[in-house]
């Protein structure tokens, strides 16, 4: 265990462990945290104890997390002068499993976002975002129980590794003139210059947690969603590389629309012609053929994905795309099941996993006791089933759901539903730990 000058480490819990490539999970593992800025103590205040609830009433006080602070943002500057210090990255890679509040990027700090660099600093490369309904929640859309979906989102490449040069600066003229000169493509004057890498590695890797994910967690379905019918060696490579990375390590566990669809032909006496990926631009088709317990792996251009996520909602389970593309659809999503407020969110690495909320800081309402904590809460389910601790996550959502189908919520939910009770962001705790 590394040295820490301001942290404590918690005497009374054990460090999770890499074994084999496999996290092994004590019975009281110690798990940092960042309790955030803005409305991040009161958010980190009531969930923790709606946590700590539900893994005492699950496991019977066998289980118990032991909570070691971190330290990130503004608390972080007043405790060390430094909004990031390298002691909570190294903490957070030494004990694997963390979960933080919402971070303020200090304007002038030398750092382009908190959470930007945390994800960089400690390779975390999938942002993972599940989005399903909870039973009572306001919704826009008439059936939001029909969104259940894991968005994987790459977070360390495209517009995250995005290189850009300035409007009339003299690197944007130099390579403007390079282009025009020796790949003879013409870019108007004056135009800003913006690069954004894509590569196999980086494509690969994320394709394959997400293919892991759908077969820990008995998915039906990956989609590749991609820009490549016009971004052709980037988003459309990444489609291609993801493809690959599923026929290459996951032949017997996966079979693709297209071949789906051929066998669907085939059985109607039709020779079947489509190779993998020959169905990017269907606008939802939908094959007849039967995949066993094998998962489909198919993929969508970004555009038509955006409307189907709305009008085909629950053909999509794992999704699986680029940095732009899945930071657009995965509050799109949100906003079908009670947007961001309800929103959790986790960002993980081959091993290393940093949960966090997925909404900001809201500075106006600090220390107001007011905002929903529903978001972190939540990111805290995703903590304890990465935990293996599934009882005590499933009792966390069933008590939420409880506590909005009783109508006993924070003022956001309260103005959208008639004979609601509002309450603050500690009372939504209680009323959560008393429904488990």
């Amino acid at each position: 265990m590394g040295k820490y000058n301001y942290i404590e480490v918690p005497t009374e819990g054990e460090m999770i462990v890499l074994t084999n490539g496999i996290l092994s999970i004590p019975d009281n593992p110690i798990i940092p945290f960042i309790e955030g800025d803005g409305i991040g103590p009161d958010l980190w205040s009531a969930s923790v104890r709606v946590w700590d609830a539900a893994v005492d009433k699950s496991y019977k006080g066998k289980k118990k997390i032991a909570w070691m602070e971190v330290f990130a943002g503004q608390k972080a500057f007043d405790k060390t002068g430094e909004w990031l210090p390298q002691e909570t990255v190294d903490a957070i890679g030494e004990f694997y499993i963390a979960i933080k509040g919402p971070l303020t990027t200090p304007v002038g700090g030398g750092i382009r976002s908190l959470n930007v660099s945390l994800r960089q600093l400690l390779d975390l490369y999938a942002c993972v975002r599940p989005v399903r309904w909870l039973k009572g929640v306001p919704s826009p859309v008439k059936h939001p129980e029909k969104m259940d979906i894991v968005i994987f989102r790459e977070n360390t490449e495209d517009v995250y590794a995005g290189i850009e040069w300035q409007s009339g600066s003299e690197e944007a003229e130099r390579i403007i003139e390079f282009i025009k000169n020796d790949l003879n493509k013409e870019i108007r004057e004056k135009s800003g210059i913006g690069i954004k890498p894509i590569s196999p590695f980086g494509s690969k890797r994320l394709v394959r947690k997400a293919i892991n994910y759908a077969i820990d967690r008995g998915r039906k379905s990956i989609t590749l969603m991609h820009k490549g019918n016009i971004m052709k060696y980037t988003e459309g490579a990444f489609k291609d590389w993801g493809y690959e990375l599923a026929l290459e390590e996951f032949r017997d566990q996966i079979i693709t629309e297209a071949e789906l669809w051929d066998e669907t032909r085939a059985e109607d006496g039709v020779t079947p012609v489509t190779k993998p990926g020959a169905f990017s631009n269907l606008r939802g088709g939908k094959p007849a053929g039967d995949p066993g317990n094998r998962i489909i792996v198919k993929d969508r251009i970004a555009d038509s994905m955006f409307q189907q996520i709305l009008t085909r909602t629950d053909e999509y389970d794992v999704v699986c795309t680029l940095n732009l593309n899945g930071d657009y659809i995965s509050d799109a999503a949100a906003a079908q099941v009670g947007g961001l407020g309800l929103a959790p969110g986790a960002n993980i690495g081959d091993y290393v996993a940093l949960f966090e909320a997925t909404h900001g800081t809201a500075p106006k309402y600090a220390g107001q006791d007011k905002v929903n904590p529903g978001s972190l809460i939540l990111s805290g389910v995703m903590m304890l089933e990465y935990l293996g601790w599934q009882d005590a996550a499933d009792m966390v959502v069933r008590a939420m759901e409880e506590t909005i189908l009783q109508k006993t919520v924070t003022y956001d939910l309260e103005r959208q539903m008639e004979g609601a009770t509002k309450v603050s962001t500690s009372k939504f705790a209680d009323a959560i730990i008393a429904n488990i």
